[in-house]
């Protein structure tokens, strides 16, 4: 009963903001004397709808799977992207109606609102462009006691595809392409692969049964796999053929394998309690297969090498690029270290929310080992 009061509180406050954004939309339209000859009730419906669609969308979204929603459901997470940016450029106006003002020269504010709004809508749609686009990252990593086999193997490191009404199994088709085509010697599935909204999990996984490598293929479950039960999740991806982690370690011709679910990995009581039941060997080479990079300082005190995350998608665009580097710090993105243990963190492939990227790739990361 207390989580439903959360979700409907959540769900409140979050449509509150979506009114207001658009309300403060439609006065900075229509506030200058050339803006107000564009006032007009069919505009208030038009933005009332528009408010309003993305919590329609995503409430349906959890329930329910077919074309006409999922159609739904990108339009209103494409709009939701948009409104960030002209959100952006609404404040910008009237920030240069104040400069303006104490510098005693005209503005045309309706002329400056235009350009601006323009410029976000093309820096949106851009955005929706580049959120397509999936890059290959390159990266050496370099770990001491490394078997000797493993010098110059590559794996292969995918994270956050976020499989649902945005995307789908041709998106995964792709990606498995992909990475085929760099022939890895092991690749890494850093959890969400799923979004959590309603889906037919099996046949969305499918394109995996193609996903081979010869050291294997292995998985952790993120937070959108783990909003409640991850079973329909976690057997689809295993009836693939990719091996699920579920806080255990594995050996890989002298490699230590390590992988920890979201849910076992958020407290840091909890996370340390599972590396030291696992029992990582010190004195070997170990990676840690983990979704988030929310404890580091626990990995490494455990003794692993290299932890591999994702999860931050680096916000995917401002502002929330800004506030995953507040949450994040030196993990937000790429390869860190702390202590003895490199870090990797992946922007991810896909996209959560608004399908949009603006100052961070979709990517597919490529590792090597020295």
């Amino acid at each position: 009963m207390r989580s439903i009061t959360r979700l409907i509180g959540f769900i409140a406050v979050l449509q509150s903001i979506l009114f207001l954004t658009h309300w403060f939309l439609y006065k900075t339209w229509t506030f200058s004397p050339a803006g107000a000859n564009l006032r007009s009730p069919w505009l208030k419906l038009a933005l009332v709808l528009l408010s309003v669609s993305f919590v329609a969308a995503s409430l349906l979204a959890f329930r329910y799977t077919n074309a006409p929603l999922r159609a739904f459901y990108r339009a209103a997470s494409v709009w939701l992207g948009l409104l960030t940016f002209l959100f952006l450029a609404a404040v910008l106006s009237w920030i240069a109606l104040g400069i303006s003002r104490l510098a005693g020269v005209h503005l045309n504010f309706h002329r400056t609102a235009e350009l601006l709004f323009l410029v976000a809508f093309v820096t949106g749609f851009y955005a929706v462009f580049n959120a397509g686009w999936t890059r290959i990252t390159r990266a050496t990593v370099r770990l001491a006691n490394l078997p000797e086999s493993w010098r110059g193997r590559t794996a292969a490191l995918i994270s956050d595809l976020h499989l649902g009404h945005v995307r789908n199994g041709n998106f995964l088709r792709r990606m498995v392409a992909k990475i085929l085509h760099e022939q890895p010697d092991l690749i890494f599935i850093a959890g969400d692969l799923f979004d959590g909204t309603a889906i037919d999990a099996g046949s969305a996984a499918e394109p995996l049964n193609k996903l081979a490598a010869p050291h294997g293929v292995y998985f952790v479950a993120g937070n959108h796999e783990q909003f409640a039960d991850d079973s329909k999740y976690l057997n689809a991806i295993s009836s693939a053929g990719v091996r699920v982690l579920d806080s255990e370690k594995v050996d890989v011709d002298g490699l230590q394998i390590i992988g920890v679910p979201y849910r076992s990995a958020t407290q840091r009581g909890h996370l340390e309690s599972v590396l030291k039941r696992i029992g990582v060997d010190r004195r070997r080479a170990s990676i840690l297969l983990i979704h988030a990079p929310d404890h580091p300082e626990v990995a490494e005190a455990a003794g692993v090498s290299l932890q591999l995350s994702g999860h931050t998608h680096l916000g995917q665009f401002l502002p929330y690029s800004w506030m995953a580097r507040r949450i994040y710090r030196q993990f937000v993105y790429g390869l860190s270290r702390i202590g003895q243990m490199q870090v990797f963190t992946s922007s991810g492939a896909g996209t959560w929310g608004p399908p949009l990227r603006l100052g961070s790739n979709p990517e597919i990361v490529m590792l090597q080992f020295e």
